[in-house]
């Protein structure tokens, strides 16, 4: 019986696969793995060398779960956290991080949310979240250069890992 379940699901969603086009992607990812978190890390290493920040990179899981986190020659000690803390936000939020900055300025709805969960909310770019399709999989964090710096690295980040999937 379980190998005929089997064989209706594999032929019902080879079918669908016959359908789509050959550039579209397939892989469905339920959580950022830690391969994938060392690849998309390297990857904005890589990005930051060539902007000239010492960055550190932290990914989490959906659940705000640090998978990895790398530091790069000489950056800011208190990047760690900050880092880290975006990678909350974002997971906990599901939103980037710059995105929330414009929903926590003085007069905006989210106005202090920062000074909740034991301080961990950032309102500064550089934190986004990582979708596989509409579901939130993982977040990561970028800290070490100017907010626009990081924003960029954490743009790029979610680039990468779209790419990857």
């Amino acid at each position: 019986m379980n190998a005929n379940l089997d064989k209706l699901i594999n032929d019902a969603v080879s079918e669908v696969l016959a359908k789509k086009s050959d550039t579209t992607k397939y892989r469905v990812v339920k959580n950022i793995t830690l391969s994938m978190a060392r690849e998309l890390i390297y990857k904005v290493e890589e990005k930051a060398s060539e902007m000239g920040v010492k960055a550190v990179v932290a990914v989490s899981d959906a659940s705000a779960r640090i998978i990895a986190v790398e530091c790069m020659d000489d950056a800011y000690i208190a990047s760690y956290d900050v880092a880290v803390n975006k990678t909350f936000t974002c997971a906990s939020l599901k939103m980037s991080t710059k995105k929330l900055s414009t929903l926590a300025t003085p007069g905006a709805p989210l106005y202090g949310i920062q000074f909740t969960n034991q301080g961990k909310i950032v309102i500064f770019g550089g934190g986004e979240v990582l979708k596989c399709g509409e579901e939130i999989v993982g977040a990561v964090g970028i800290s070490g250069g100017s907010e626009e710096q990081d924003t960029a690295l954490a743009d790029y980040a979610k680039q990468v890992f779209e790419n990857m999937i």
